[in-house]
């Protein structure tokens, strides 16, 4: 049944609106990852960015891990996440659970190209239990936000941060991203217009 109601704005119900994001990020899984995996990312994307954030689906590895490696190269992953992305104002961030590297690097956590507007992140270096600690969900999941929130600020044109506490600080090891957090210095909240 329709039923037929004079304009309310969103307040006058006891609602919210949700505000306009200025950021459009399109989520996509590269490999088999859980469903659940992206959807904490989302919120946190959504969290600490204000940005709206639209799952993509998932994408196969591109290519083989080199024979002899046990880390794949990044930069097919962002060629394939390039060739992914929808047109217009979107940026595309993929995760994926395998190791990555890119030269002159022993590892990665994430890359970024901001002129495809791609970004990806890789998980494998994330799990305390990489380096032999217990399984910490908690701590898993506050990395993987701040290393997906650092490689989409590379994408809206923020550079890496001195400020050692910054999101955009750059992370040498993992104690560097466990130090800094998701959270932007007041400049390069600046920068991105928050």
């Amino acid at each position: 049944m329709f039923l037929s109601l004079p304009f309310l704005a969103l307040e006058e119900l006891g609602a919210t609106p949700e505000p306009a994001a200025a950021f459009m990020v399109r989520l996509v899984s590269v490999g088999s990852l859980p469903p659940a995996m992206l959807g904490f990312l989302q919120e946190g994307v959504r969290r600490e960015m204000g940005a709206a954030v639209r799952m993509g689906g998932n994408l196969p590895l591109p290519g083989a891990c080199p024979e002899g490696q046990s880390q794949y190269p990044g930069a097919p992953f962002l060629a394939a996440l390039a060739a992914a992305r929808p047109p217009g104002d979107e940026v595309i961030l993929g995760v994926t659970g395998v190791d990555l590297t890119a030269p002159g690097l022993n590892f990665v956590f994430g890359l970024a190209d901001p002129r495809s507007r791609a970004a990806v992140i890789s998980l494998a270096r994330l799990y305390p239990e990489f380096y032999g600690q217990p399984r910490d969900p908690g701590r898993f999941k506050a990395r993987a936000v701040t290393e997906a929130v650092h490689e989409l600020g590379h994408l809206w044109g923020l550079d890496h941060c001195i400020d050692p506490t910054c999101v955009m600080s750059f992370s040498n090891s993992l104690a560097d991203a466990d130090r800094k957090g998701p959270g932007f210095c007041q400049p390069c909240r600046e920068k991105l217009g928050k």
